[in-house]
């Protein structure tokens, strides 16, 4: 079995670099765009997740290695399978973060993610704890069954995050049309990452927005509306240990007071928000709410 470096290790300084540079920008143009305990915290998430991906990516890849025998191809490590690997690996991450935001059991690990007020290069370092639990590699088992070697997986899962480092600022405003129409962008993730109504829910690409464009999920960033960051039910507290379980708090309360074994299946599977007795908000409920508000609002009349 081939041995593959980790490109996210090589990359690391030029994250560290890159913050620093950003939070430069921050300190002589908008200095709001860095808060110093949102910043630690990022920082101190990013090294948990380390460390548990050290705890449990042996397990991950021990999967990886039996579900490559029984594989329908002999792929080899020609160029061309490295391209095809990364593209099918971004449609199968588009899978996964599709998830993550619709099934809760998902969004439990991938809600860390999420739970900045702030939009700047640390928050893409504010990544999962609990990964492993949420089962989230399983979309990737379709990569090792076609025949793709593990090694191969791992290594373009490892460009996929890296390239999804720079888009996590509000300092790049507009790539070029011909770029944005085919790439993942801090455009396009701003709105990802937006709790504004019109925006949730949407843009889920990794590293090709065309994804989005062709499922269906694809919101452009309006300047009439502006990105408001962070959780529809923001956490309130820098507490790493509830940043990193309070949604798995969250579903472990529901299950133990939900009436009946099908309420407690729904908890875990439905959307974030889903209560048995209609009593929450999910992102569908706010948008009806939302575009309710929007279609009785009186319209511009023309001008004379």
């Amino acid at each position: 079995m081939e041995r593959l470096p980790n490109p996210v290790d090589f990359a690391i300084p030029a994250f560290v670099l890159l913050v620093l540079a950003e939070m430069v920008v921050a300190w002589a143009k908008d200095r709001t765009r860095y808060c110093p305990r949102d910043t630690l915290t990022s920082l101190a998430l990013g090294l948990g997740s380390t460390v548990a991906g050290l705890i449990t990516g042996g397990a991950v890849l021990a999967l990886g290695v039996w579900l490559y025998q029984f594989r329908l191809f002999d792929i080899g490590y020609a160029w061309y399978w490295f391209a095809l690997c990364f593209v099918i690996d971004d449609l199968a991450y588009y899978a996964f973060h599709r998830s993550a935001h619709r099934v809760r059991w998902f969004w439990a690990s991938h809600v860390i993610h999420h739970s900045s007020q702030h939009y700047n290069l640390s928050t893409a370092l504010r990544q999962t704890w609990t990964g492993f639990i949420s089962i989230a590699f399983i979309f990737r088992i379709p990569l090792f069954l076609i025949g793709f070697p593990p090694a191969m997986v791992f290594f373009v899962g490892g460009l996929n995050l890296i390239y999804q480092f720079w888009i996590h600022t509000e300092v790049i405003k507009r790539m070029p049309a011909w770029f944005e129409a085919v790439m993942n962008t801090p455009s396009h993730h701003r709105v990802h990452h937006a709790t504004n109504p019109r925006y949730l829910d949407k843009n889920y690409a990794g590293v090709f927005i065309v994804w989005d464009k062709m499922f269906g999920t694809f919101v452009s960033e309006r300047d009439d509306d502006k990105p408001r960051y962070g959780i529809v039910k923001d956490l309130g507290s820098f507490n790493l240990i509830w940043a990193a379980t309070h949604e798995w708090v969250g579903i472990a309360k529901d299950v133990w007071k939900a009436p009946g074994l099908r309420a407690r299946w729904y908890y875990m599977v439905k959307p974030p928000g889903w209560s048995h007795d209609g009593s929450r908000d999910t992102s569908e409920t706010i948008k009806a709410r939302w575009e309710a508000k929007q279609a009785n609002l009186p319209q511009a009349q023309p001008a004379e």
